[in-house]
């Protein structure tokens, strides 16, 4: 077997590979995390797991719009440049939130992103906080979720402006809950109670966000949307469906998952761009819990935050402090979170992946590049020419070695042709031809290895990152998370008809303009040598780029792109590089026997 035909199949290995790490992420997903034992951190030991939102949880969903909802309940205005919505005075619900910065529709100002809703509504999803006491600490009245507060200071809730809610329980208890919004996405909750009695009590707060099961057209195996914290240091990724696994409580039918803190973290629901999670304060520690109440139409979903347990001295005071976020998954917003606030990893709430290495830095440095070029389609088209120029040493020795393989083809030849049909004989006598020669076979495919997990991470950046949703490229590409909108099957608009949709089976076929230059870029690719002598091998290869063009040609246009940038740049270096070395590629002569070969075997 000859080494240009090693170098073939080795190529080939690398392209199969990459099908099978598609397929092995869609059929084998990563294990959920373990489950751990409940128990709750309190100042001085344990205490029960008291039986937080099984007396007042939202146990079914509504069926009231949006509008309707809002219009029912008393509420306070959230106004900022980034976030408009309300906050309900029954049980102080931050229950009406919208992002004014990102459409629904591309280029349609007319609805924003809804991310937060009312409990009436059919898919409800909002936060709250409360109070409990410990098992020993005298009964009063505790504030929750049907607790209808008093607006004590402010009129809207703005990043200059905070509001406070004070509620009296009659009875020796005034609790108040002063509300803060910063410039982004960031709330802080301080919440406090007054002792006015000559009791002492034990006291915690909880904070709770509650909603349906996601409804997603993106759950993808690429990636995760639903419940995410980071405790004690570590990330973990739960589905709806491990949490609807968990054995109910007989009495209550609550599904309950505990997750320990013992100093920082957060916890609570992402979606593909967008997340609503309660923050810990750094030092403060607190217990998280996800719960499933089952016992409506539907089940609520709920991430609960325990705080530790505080005692409150007869005519003293006591307080908790907690943050939450609510909005957009912005890298540089949840980085300086994680600088400013001191919260845990907090970026990864983007769920950069099993290549995490990669996906970071390359989103790095097209952000960086982008903040240059003032468009994100060419950061893409710069982002493969910085790392085909990185890449270059290992290219440019992969090419010389590429074309010392064909300056050879002639004594390759003949060591065929003298040991006839004895393999073992023709592979020895190669291999001491590549050694007296100083050629290295497989190292045509270094680069190409290279690629594949650049290429996955690129996909991964361009999937989850919310900078690529809606950012526009030229002409008709504006929105580079998104397919190619343009299609041959209408000759790209000329004909009066739609194409198939996302939710037809043969979008496939529905390809646009870049997918169809990647196949031929690929395509001319190829033809700079000639095809394998195997049969089966021309055959693939003869259907690679065809094959690739229609499996692409539904993934964001952004990965395409990258795709045909780097194959034009692939052929520019490796034709240059092989005429350096006086080997002269024959392009058209390569192409002209491809189709003799075929019109070959159709005759036959």
């Amino acid at each position: 077997m000859g080494g240009d035909d090693q170098t073939k199949n080795l190529i080939l290995a690398a392209v199969l590979s990459m099908l099978v790490v598609f397929g092995w992420y869609t059929i084998f997903p990563p294990a959920p995390p373990p489950e751990e034992q409940p128990s709750v951190v309190t100042e001085d030991g344990q205490v029960p797991l008291p039986a937080v939102g099984e007396d007042d949880s939202p146990v079914q969903t509504g069926v009231l719009s949006r509008e309707e909802a809002i219009a029912e309940t008393n509420r306070i205005e959230i106004r900022s440049d980034v976030l408009i919505g309300s906050l309900q005075l029954a049980g102080g619900r931050i229950d009406d939130l919208s992002l004014t910065k990102y459409n629904v529709r591309l280029n349609d100002e007319g609805e924003k992103v809804h991310l937060l809703y009312p409990q009436a509504t059919v898919e409800p999803y909002f936060v709250e906080y409360g109070w409990r006491r410990t098992a020993d600490s005298p009964e009063t009245p505790l504030p929750g979720a049907e607790t209808v507060w008093t607006l004590e200071e402010g009129s809207a809730l703005t990043p200059q402006t905070p509001v406070t809610l004070k509620w009296d329980n009659g009875a020796g208890l005034i609790f108040r809950r002063t509300v803060t919004l910063d410039e982004n996405y960031m709330f802080n909750i301080r919440q406090t109670v007054e002792n006015t009695t000559d009791q002492e009590f034990e006291l915690y707060s909880f904070g709770r966000i509650a909603r349906t099961e996601g409804l997603s057209s993106t759950a993808l195996w690429i990636l995760h949307e639903g419940p995410i914290s980071v405790v004690d240091g570590e990330l973990q990724e739960i589905d709806y469906d491990d949490l609807l696994e968990i054995a109910p409580d007989p009495n209550t039918r609550v599904r309950r998952q505990h997750l320990a803190v013992n100093d920082n973290g957060w916890i609570g629901f992402t979606d593909k761009y967008w997340m609503a999670s309660l923050v810990g304060k750094a030092g403060t520690g607190f217990d998280g819990y996800y719960q499933v109440v089952d016992r409506g139409p539907r089940p609520i979903f709920q991430a609960l935050m325990l705080s530790r347990v505080i005692t409150v001295a007869p005519a003293g005071s006591g307080e908790i402090e907690t943050n939450l976020f609510a909005g957009a998954k912005e890298y540089y917003t949840l980085t300086d979170y994680e600088e400013n606030l001191g919260i845990v990893d907090f970026h990864k709430a983007i769920d950069w992946g099993w290549f995490y290495f990669l996906t970071k830095p390359i989103f790095q440095l097209l952000a960086w590049v982008q903040g240059y070029v003032g468009n994100m389609g060419f950061a893409i088209i710069a982002l493969t020419l910085i790392i085909k120029t990185i890449l270059f040493p290992l290219a440019w020795k992969s090419y010389v070695s590429m074309s010392k393989m064909k300056k050879l083809q002639p004594e390759m030849e003949k060591i065929k042709e003298r040991v006839g049909d004895d393999r073992q004989k023709l592979q020895q006598e190669m291999m001491a031809l590549y050694k007296k020669e100083k050629v290295n076979p497989a190292s045509g495919c270094l680069p190409i290895l290279l690629q594949i997990p650049i290429f996955f991470s690129l996909y991964k950046v361009l999937f989850v990152t919310i900078e690529m949703r809606h950012a526009p490229f030229v002409g008709w590409i504006q929105d580079l998370s998104a397919p190619d909108p343009t299609s041959f099957m209408n000759l790209f608009g000329a004909l009066p008809w739609d194409t198939p949709g996302p939710e037809s089976i043969f979008v496939i076929f529905s390809i646009g303009v870049y997918p169809i230059l990647m196949g031929i870029t690929m395509w001319l690719q190829q033809k700079l040598n000639p095809a394998p002598t195997d049969p089966t091998q021309a055959m693939i290869f003869a259907w690679m780029p065809w094959v690739f063009m229609f499996m692409l040609g539904t993934f964001a246009a952004g990965l395409v792109i990258y795709w045909v940038a780097n194959n034009t740049i692939t052929f520019i270096q490796q034709y240059l590089i092989m005429r350096s070395q006086g080997v002269k590629p024959d392009i058209f002569g390569n192409i002209r026997a491809s189709f003799k070969r075929k019109t070959g075997e159709q005759k036959s």
